[in-house]
């Protein structure tokens, strides 16, 4: 705990008081948190229509998104904001190769480094139009599916369907600590009160709806489903080309309904469980109404989504709410927590705040079995895809929370994907498994002239198996794990271009680094790539050794003749390509990646601390932090707090940037195309849990934070940060 210090009390009234620590420190079993207070304190309340404001439940795997009606009642009100989306890790759509455009017409060999090296590259081509074309349709499939919009059909006095405008008395609490929704709002005076709740073990939302409404027939739930845009963002609203894609009631009567969903790629049900009532076709194309029985003022509603059709009814809402409710308080009582409660500095509350909601996010948006994309499980960017690069951010949190089961979900992703990383490596010219940038479920590439020359995802691998060994030390973990660990390592070995003047091995030429605003044919040895490709290949090592296994000499060579981190006027450059970095107006945008190769990155026995906490001075003051992602200001934080900086570490966390936002519903917004960002959330935790927790190296409890008084902190069960 971080108590305020009190000069003029005495160490014996310190003493004699007990309860106030003259030093911060982690709570102890006798003074444990409260969590259900310190979760609880930040529901979230909507009382009115706020396109940014809408609230999800899930469980990692499937998530639901409501407006203030507590479905999905108003989905082009929201679709620029938080869009109404309905979306399942395994629902993905291709459209048909009419074309028959090959993967190879993607390809455009290089040789950056003059070498002979004949290395194919999967890139956007300009031209010829038949490539550019195959481009296009190799980003634009697969894509992710919105599965469809379930919203309510309500209607006025005279006969009118009622608009948002039409809606009075709103009031929405979502209850983090049971994953419930409360919706209650009024039309014409009318009162409705909804209860929305999602299942922890399949892909199911359910709803209770209380009012007289219903009786007078002026309530009934649709389910619409959209097509495809197969575009950058699919925010779930798109119902033109009807003629493309059949939907069909299989079953119904009067409390179960099934609905297939065919389309050129897929097909997938939809599974309906309801008290009494009847599901009828509307009068549009893909578009049906459950019309309630009107001899009761409450109706329960479940659906399903699944790949094949379900046997048997769903549970309806009082089971589901049952599911949601033991699985969040599982969540909420394992693992770390921390309570800013008393803290003088006034930002703590908001700190807090978006440390809860971050953690209910990241776990209905990111914990399922593979790799999340970067809006998660709400609407689509990148056509769906993930971006490995950014698992780091999606997942690492988990682990250093002491939930590392939700973290180690997704690593099965990379045992099923490994061959087409291997193919990857092997047609460049190197060995071992050269990761895919950007990808589907089953990995396959998709082409980018910016993430084909990307590397910052290659560790990534080796951070994540480390942090599970670290969690249980186990020798089956290293069992399990080694093989994916070695082949990552290999192709980090192999990759780097040996310089004979310099006698030393260089990253680059043919490199992107994580600040993308470099071009690749240009540029070698960016900082933070260098300093995370030595700690990775280092930790390799220890996997061998742990193994029982000789020291790797290929990696080893390497590892002691990898170049040394760029430095120039005492601080450290971008890329050593760039000695311009910070002169230089181009170069001082996009992702401050130079920081991270100390705090995201553990010390490396190439870095000097002395010329790092000079660089962050340098960034701090020239970088244009406008142009800056949401992950960048909890690197920064993980920078600082390493430099022994923990006021700069909390300054980092509340810069005043756009990209630095947390909306109402805890989400991390950019500008008007990415409303929600999901690595800023993961990046909160980690930096957080680093704080909180430690590092490798720290000393003391709550090394992160100040010690002057100004935060008052309870932290519990976090794991330090390698």
């Amino acid at each position: 705990m971080i108590y305020k210090k009190r000069h003029y009390l005495s160490i014996l009234t310190c003493c004699l008081i007990g309860i106030l620590s003259c030093n911060q420190k982690q709570t102890k079993k006798n003074d444990s948190i409260d969590r259900k207070a310190v979760v609880t304190r930040h529901n979230v309340v909507n009382e009115s229509i706020d396109s940014l404001s809408s609230l999800t439940v899930g469980n990692g795997e499937f998530a639901f998104t409501v407006d203030v009606t507590g479905l999905q009642t108003f989905p082009l009100l929201y679709e620029k904001g938080v869009a109404l989306g309905t979306q399942s890790e395994w629902a993905w759509d291709s459209f048909k190769n009419e074309k028959n455009f090959r993967f190879e017409e993607t390809l455009k060999s290089y040789d950056f480094n003059n070498e002979g090296r004949d290395a194919k590259y999967s890139v956007q081509w300009k031209e010829p139009q038949r490539n550019k074309e195959a481009t296009d349709w190799f980003r634009e499939n697969a894509h992710r599916l919105q599965l469809g919009n379930i919203g309510f059909e309500l209607y006025k006095k005279n006969g009118q369907r009622a608009e948002a405008k039409d809606l009075t008395h709103i009031h929405q609490e979502l209850n983090l600590w049971t994953g419930e929704i409360h919706s209650s709002f009024q039309v014409e005076g009318e009162p409705v009160e909804v209860y929305t709740a999602g299942h922890q073990e399949q892909d199911q939302l359910a709803v209770k709806v209380q009012s007289p409404l219903i009786k007078e027939g002026r309530l009934a739930i649709y389910i619409r489903y959209p097509y495809p845009t197969a575009e950058f963002l699919d925010e779930g609203t798109f119902w033109e080309h009807p003629e493309l894609h059949q939907t069909k009631i299989e079953v119904s009567d009067t409390h179960f309904a099934n609905i297939s969903h065919q389309l050129q790629g897929t097909r997938y049900e939809t599974s309906l469980t309801f008290t009494e009532g009847k599901l009828n076709k509307g009068k549009e194309d893909h578009y049906f109404v459950f019309q309630p029985g009107r001899n009761t003022d409450l109706l329960e509603f479940s659906a399903a989504f699944s790949q094949k059709k379900m046997e048997g009814k769903l549970s309806l809402y009082d089971e589901t709410l049952a599911s949601s409710t033991k699985a969040w308080a599982d969540f909420w009582n394992r693992g770390a927590a921390i309570d800013f409660a008393g803290s003088k500095d006034p930002r703590a509350k908001e700190l807090e705040r978006r440390v809860v909601l971050s953690q209910y996010l990241t776990k209905v948006q990111c914990a399922g079995h593979y790799p999340p994309q970067e809006t998660g499980l709400t609407f689509n960017s990148w056509f769906g895809k993930p971006h490995t690069e950014m698992h780091w951010w999606h997942a690492v949190h988990f682990a250093l929370w002491g939930r590392v089961d939700l973290m180690e979900k997704s690593l099965g992703y990379y045992a099923n994907t490994v061959e087409k990383a291997r193919a990857i490596a092997k047609r460049q010219g190197y060995e071992g498994a050269r990761w895919q940038k950007m990808s589907d479920n089953e990995g396959n590439e998709s082409p980018s002239s910016v993430a084909a020359f990307l590397i910052w995802q290659q560790p990534h691998f080796i951070y994540l198996a480390e942090l599970v060994y670290r969690d249980k030390e186990d020798p089956k973990v290293i069992d399990k794990y080694k093989d994916l660990v070695f082949e990552t390592a290999d192709f980090m070995a192999s990759f780097p271009t040996y310089d004979k003047v310099k006698a030393r091995y260089n990253l680059g030429k043919g490199v992107i680094p994580a600040q993308e605003v470099f071009k690749a044919a240009e540029t070698f040895n960016p900082t933070y790539e260098v300093a995370y490709w030595d700690w990775a290949l280092r930790i390799a090592q220890q996997w061998r050794k742990r193994a029982g296994m000789e020291p790797n000499e290929k990696w080893n060579e390497v590892i002691q003749k990898l170049a040394a981190l760029p430095v120039q006027g005492g601080v450290y450059l971008a890329t050593e390509s760039a000695t311009d970095s910070y002169t230089n107006p181009k170069w001082r945008t996009d992702h401050p990646a130079v920081l991270g190769a100390l705090g995201m990155v553990p010390e490396s026995p190439k870095l000097d601390k002395n010329v790092m906490k000079s660089t962050l001075d340098t960034v701090w003051k020239t970088w244009s932090w406008a142009d800056t992602w949401g992950w960048d200001f909890p690197m920064t934080a993980m920078n600082a707090a390493r430099l022994g900086l923990p006021e700069k570490a909390l300054d980092a966390l509340f810069m005043d940037i756009q990209t630095n936002t947390y909306l109402r519903n805890g989400h991390n917004y950019q500008d008007g195309r990415l409303r929600i960002y999901l690595p800023g959330n993961g990046g909160v935790l980690a930096a957080i849990a680093m704080m909180a927790g430690g590092w490798d190296g720290s000393e003391g409890e709550l090394p992160g934070f100040p010690k002057d008084g100004s935060w008052q902190a309870k932290a519990e069960g976090f794991k330090k940060m390698p």
